[in-house]
């Protein structure tokens, strides 16, 4: 058994949280569904439209909807407990999709799986399915990566950006808005992007001087540029503050962290998903949510948003038809309540109707809809309240 383990938990590519820790969990009956833990060292989890996708010990785990093979394990089969996706142990990041998943090494190579309609993973194809993982272009130097509902966005290690896959409402950033972008191609010419989160229909980035920016559709304001209506097909910048961390793309909403550990929003809010204290309309600029300084982390998804402050504690907001809140209820919420008392949460990560999230001991826990096992606990009932997820 091992015992001890050290791993660097990285968080929208906004610096790292260094854990170490001791700990030695139970090994439970293996079965023909369920393999055998000893230990977890989670380092890394995303969640997809209904499936999960994370990396334990620098190996690549996945479980949920198999549809399209967006699992990467050579079959259509959906899985109720992570299975392991190839033997490769030197995964570094990884990006659930709608229907699609990317992942990059820590050689720098970039890999894609799932759905290939509208080339969203990126190796030239439109139609079809990738049931395993492929590398994406030969570049050795990728840092980062986000998947969306049908494009995808990442950062190299040279501070450029590039995206690939649909092109509908400029979501890409290249300057069109209608056909395909079935391979990697570079948007500006900047060379300081920091992070970048990809939406349904939007993408918001960072760059390392602390500025915003946001292209893709306007509806209900979502990229936070005071517009409603229309197609912004070019990174634009939001406001002129310099002082932003990281930001969080959902289906229709924005969120955002600033250094100061301020919380903003903005966007539709018809399932009070900007937090808000309301659950109608929309907020096409960024507004703070409450006076707390210590969000360390958020992401957003679909109608709802989960973030950790630096006190360890989890917060979610918006819908909760599924119990993706996570809060023991469906009941929605239009303010940050707060997941159970747990203070030793280091991420979380918002699904489609569900969310998960990652503690300072390296355990994985997960909650919300689980029709499809994206929930990993070996069934397909909804998880109202975080339940833990073993390899």
């Amino acid at each position: 058994m091992r015992k001890q383990g050290c791993f660097t938990l990285c968080n929208f590519g906004n610096g790292c949280i260094l854990l170490h820790f001791e700990i030695c969990l139970p090994a439970r009956s293996g079965t023909a569904t369920g393999p055998i833990s000893t230990i977890e060292e989670w380092a890394y989890v995303s969640t997809g439209e209904s499936h999960t996708v994370a990396i334990e010990g620098g190996t690549l785990w996945a479980w949920g909807s198999n549809a399209n093979g967006r699992l990467g394990d050579g079959t259509w089969q959906n899985r109720f407990f992570p299975v392991q996706i190839g033997t490769a142990s030197n995964w570094a990041t990884v990006s659930a999709g709608e229907s699609h998943t990317v992942a990059i090494r820590t050689d720098g190579t970039l890999w894609a799986w799932g759905n290939r309609l509208d080339g969203r993973i990126g190796q030239g194809g439109t139609t079809g399915s990738q049931t395993t993982p492929i590398q994406v272009v030969t570049a050795t130097n990728w840092a980062s990566v986000s998947a969306g509902e049908s494009h995808t966005v990442a950062i190299r290690t040279d501070g450029t950006l590039w995206a690939w896959g649909n092109r509908l409402n400029g979501r890409i950033g290249q300057g069109g808005t209608s056909g395909s972008q079935t391979t990697p191609i570079q948007i500006g010419a900047a060379t300081n992007w920091a992070t970048v989160s990809a939406g349904i229909s939007h993408t918001v980035a960072t760059r390392t001087d602390g500025t915003l920016w946001a292209w893709g559709s306007r509806l209900d304001g979502r990229i936070g540029q005071g517009g409603t209506t229309g197609s912004q097909s070019i990174p634009i910048q939001v406001g002129t503050e310099t002082n932003w961390a990281h930001a969080s793309a959902g289906g229709s909403h924005t969120v955002a962290v600033r250094t100061d550990g301020t919380l903003w929003v903005w966007g539709s809010n018809w399932n009070g998903q900007l937090g808000n204290g309301e659950a109608t309309g929309y907020q096409p600029a960024p507004i703070q949510i409450g006076t707390a300084t210590n969000w360390a982390t958020v992401s957003a998804k679909g109608n709802h948003t989960v973030a950790v402050r630096t006190d360890g504690t989890a917060w979610a907001w918006g819908n909760n038809w599924n119990g993706q809140l996570g809060d023991g209820t469906t009941t929605s919420r239009n303010a940050p309540v707060q997941i159970g008392t747990a203070t030793n949460w280091a991420s979380v990560a918002a699904g489609n109707y569900f969310s998960t999230g990652i503690r300072e001991n390296g355990t994985l826990w997960a909650w919300g809809r689980n029709a499809s096992g994206q929930i990993g606990d070996g069934t397909t009932t909804h998880r109202h309240s975080p339940v833990q997820v073993l390899p």
